[in-house]
């Protein structure tokens, strides 16, 4: 049987595709942004308007999005369907340093929505993604209260309660250890570098994943089961030894050595000769050059905001490109930087890469002569590892800003598939 999730915040897709990748049937997704919504819909999700209860799909129908405030989205009557996964990235802004980081205080914080969901639906399993400012020492305590609000869901806070004193009384709760273990759940928390999990991005974020108590999931079990999979020091040792070039035939010499020496000294964990029992299960880091080696070449001399670059959908040729500084461009031969979702849409230096060619470049970072040009939105979403059958809507801008905001798939997927893994392990031993 296939396994069911609800999704909210579900921006841009992200998570969307992770869940389906990973084996999930989608019964409601909702999503406030109406350029997502717009997304959402061109990616074959039925609208439907804000206050209303759509009806649950079957399988083979087209899965129901509620557009809209999720503070009106009704959700109980999914409980009955025995939802096993409720996901999503509850707004990150009062979190983040983009953001006013007002965290509790700020009208944003959708926290409480998730908490609401989980009460309404009572999915066996939650899975949150959101920024690791969220680990900052003056937003540290309030996110431990996230977690065990979380543990506890039915133990709902009280309008005017304040945060602190609700805390108190989860911790007393579980303190007890008295409550319905069909009301409780086991969470566990985990940082992660999206790099580590074969995204070619580095991106650090924070992931809560939670299972209902009473289903019995074994947690050591499951954290073993979201350890990395890919290592720095492994892209290292390929780039030394050159087997890394073996997947980019036709890379000029001198920019073959002049990657290659920016790691000629630095010490690796296992001294260029792996033998740690993890680091020889996992693979190198996966890099922008490798998210972006089959996309047709773009013509720096067609940046004109509109002609797809070898007819693939989203790559346009982008003017104006500048390094500037604090803003150094992407190299290709790393993980792209984290793909940002700012304020004006992404900044300067986050969606530029240095090219491979030389050139009059008098603001080349360096002084080195090598030119360079913005991404375009077909090679970021290869940087979130988006399907490139997936279609973004809505001028370049809001289809940058979605990607910065969604999850990378393929760590999505990651932790997606463990929890169905973990929820089978549990339901055959019972």
């Amino acid at each position: 049987m296939q396994r069911t999730s609800v999704e909210l915040f579900a921006g841009g897709g992200g998570l969307v595709q992770a869940a389906t990748n990973a084996g999930f049937r989608h019964l409601l997704l909702n999503e406030f942004a109406p350029r997502a919504c717009e997304t959402l819909e061109a990616n074959g999700f039925k609208r439907y308007e804000e206050g209303t209860r759509p009806p649950v799909p079957e399988p083979g129908d087209e899965v129901p999005l509620v557009a809209g405030d999720v503070r009106k989205l009704e959700m109980e009557y999914l409980r009955e369907r025995g939802v096993d996964l409720l996901a999503g990235g509850p707004p990150c802004q009062p979190f983040s340093l983009g953001g006013v980081a007002r965290g509790d205080e700020d009208q944003r914080n959708m926290f409480p929505e998730m908490f609401r969901a989980v009460r309404e639906i009572r999915p066996k399993a939650v899975l949150c993604e959101n920024v690791v400012g969220l680990l900052r020492p003056s937003f540290a305590p309030y996110f431990e209260y996230i977690q065990r609000e979380l543990e506890l869901p039915f133990v709902e806070r009280q309008e005017g309660t304040d945060w602190k004193k609700h805390d108190k009384t989860l911790r007393e709760r579980l303190a007890a250890g008295d409550d319905d273990p069909s009301k409780r759940y086991n969470v566990l928390m985990t940082r992660v570098n999206a790099a580590d999990y074969g995204v070619p991005q580095v991106r650090n974020r924070v992931i809560l994943v939670a299972f209902r108590a009473d289903l019995g999931v074994d947690m050591s079990a499951f954290a073993d089961s979201v350890e990395p999979t890919h290592s720095r020091d492994l892209l290292i040792k390929a780039l030394r030894d050159e087997s890394y070039w073996d997947d980019h035939k036709g890379v000029a010499k001198h920019v073959r050595d002049r990657v290659t020496a920016r790691y000629a000294n630095e010490q690796l964990s296992f001294d260029d000769s792996p033998n740690d029992g993890h680091e020889q299960s996992r693979s190198r880091w996966l890099t922008l050059r490798d998210a972006i080696k089959d996309l047709p070449r773009v013509d720096l001399d067609v940046l004109d905001k509109k002609t797809p670059q070898g007819g693939v959908p989203d790559h346009i040729g982008w003017p104006g490109a500048r390094i500037y500084k604090g803003h150094t461009p992407n190299e290709l031969d790393n993980p792209a930087k984290t793909v940002k979702a700012g304020v004006h849409g992404v900044p300067g230096g986050e969606s530029v890469m240095r090219l491979d060619d030389r050139g009059e470049e008098p603001d080349a970072p360096g002084g080195d002569g090598y030119r360079y040009r913005y991404m375009t939105v077909r090679e970021t979403a290869r940087v979130m590892t988006f399907g490139d059958d997936w279609q973004l809507r809505g001028p370049r801008g809001e289809r940058m800003r979605q990607l910065g905001n969604a999850v990378p798939v393929r760590l999505g997927q990651v932790f997606a598939s463990a929890i169905s893994d973990a929820l089978g392990k549990a339901e055959s031993r019972s």
